[in-house]
């Protein structure tokens, strides 16, 4: 009994060692690496993990899959019910029983000595469920993390494709505002010169501060989002990467024919279905007694006794019917999660298939007409005004115009990255 039983150890914790090697962490080590390598091995045509010359996406996302903290948690969460699912079914301890009394009274032999060791049987069948119903509950833990590492992804993915149209906006700005800076040194010689009033000349420069502010607002925002990115990958604020704005469109939005087999969310329901299946079984099964027997000793007036002792529960008056009804009402509950489950995935894609239609074709207006004519416009004006013949008011609303429908293509080529970015969540990593 001694050899069999285990020691307590005490892990204390230690804040500074895992501060440092938090802020030690790298996309280039070496865990990262072999995530990398073995998740080439999964792909038909797989990409070359390098994170030396700058994170794309795609590197970023493997870099979340091993150092997300979140994740982290998740996985050690199944490990518990892997812990559980390693033991749970074993046949409960032997019970040793002694009796020593003594007599009061004069007599030749006063010792009663007495023994039993009573091993329960279970006959009922309960410790095959359980050790059933802990593998489905570990099945169910792996599938949560599983949506874990997808909803990861598509967090990561939604802040990287706002950093990145910020990173558009914040050039586009910027490439006004050198713009502005050439056209007010025009206008300033040329009210100078009183070929131009003053007060059109100002304007310039109110827009021109006007921009700057908005530099400023910009540059702040695209900061504050890559600390987001950061804290998404699991790095430290300080550690040495280099992230690359910049994503592609999703590979396929189209539908799938066994939503159920590819979404996360949808096979972690599956799972728990299963669970609060076996849970019922087991709960059925708890009604049956299990038996109780073992040897018997005694010693008595000199004389020794063996024997058995055994012990039969009567299921007459409780037989877990508590017990029951709740894992029947936990399993409609189960049933109906999966349901709804599915009838809410399917409006939500057809909602953002709607959606991704509309702003294509917004975005394709944008990019075929707005953005060409505005710019021949800009042409125009900006010829005219360097030629002396006025024009300036025009050439100001020319720029703005032009500036406000190169944001308005970044912002309809980002609605349409997001809504496709959330079609492939909805649709699961099995659609790719």
């Amino acid at each position: 009994m001694l050899v069999g039983c285990q020691a307590y150890q005490a892990k204390p914790l230690d804040a500074p060692a895992h501060i440092a090697n938090w802020h030690n962490r790298s996309p280039d080590d070496e865990s990262v690496r072999d995530f990398a390598r073995r998740l080439a091995l999964q792909e038909s045509n797989p990409s070359v993990f390098n994170p030396a010359d700058g994170l794309t996406l795609p590197e970023a996302e493997v870099v979340a899959l091993v150092f997300n903290p979140d994740l982290r948690l998740a996985r050690l969460r199944a490990n518990v019910a892997l812990a559980s699912a390693q033991h749970v079914g074993r046949w409960d301890d032997p019970q040793l029983a002694i009796d020593v009394l003594k007599i009061a009274d004069s007599v030749a032999n006063p010792w009663l000595i007495g023994g039993s060791l009573a091993l329960t049987l279970p006959v009922s069948g309960r410790l095959k469920v359980e050790k059933s119903r802990a593998d489905a509950a570990h099945q169910a833990e792996l599938a949560g993390v599983a949506e874990s590492e997808w909803q990861t992804l598509r967090d990561l993915r939604m802040t990287w494709l706002e950093w990145s149209a910020n990173h558009l906006r914040l050039q586009e700005t910027e490439r006004v505002v050198s713009a502005l800076d050439a056209i007010e040194e025009t206008t300033g010689r040329l009210a100078e010169a009183g070929e131009l009033p003053r007060t059109e000349a100002t304007l310039f420069t109110v827009e021109q501060e006007t921009r700057r502010a908005h530099i400023i607002r910009l540059r702040a925002r695209v900061a504050e989002e890559e600390q987001e990115l950061r804290a998404l990958l699991g790095l430290s604020p300080t550690a040495p990467v280099r992230l690359l704005p910049g994503a592609a469109g999703s590979s396929n939005t189209r539908p799938v024919p066994k939503l159920e087999h590819t979404n996360p969310t949808l096979i972690r329901l599956q799972s728990e279905y299963d669970v609060a299946e076996l849970t019922l079984l087991r709960e059925i099964r708890k009604q049956y007694p299990d038996v109780e027997l073992g040897p018997q000793f005694e010693r008595e007036d000199g004389q020794s006794k063996i024997g058995l002792i055994g012990a039969v529960p009567l299921p007459i008056l409780n037989s877990n019917r508590g017990g029951i009804a709740t894992a029947r009402a936990e399993r409609e509950l189960a049933g109906a999660a999966f349901e709804t489950g599915i009838e809410r995935i399917e409006g939500r894609l057809a909602t953002l298939r709607a959606r991704l239609e509309g702003a294509r074709a917004a975005r394709a207006a944008i990019e075929s007409n707005v953005v060409p004519l505005v710019d021949r416009q800009l042409a125009d004006a900006r010829r005219l005004v360097e030629l002396g013949e006025g024009g300036s008011l025009v050439l100001l609303e020319s720029l703005t115009r032009a500036h406000q429908a190169k944001l308005d293509l970044i912002e309809a080529r980002h609605n349409e990255l997001v809504t496709e970015n959330e079609i492939r969540h909805l649709l699961g990593p099995g659609s790719r």
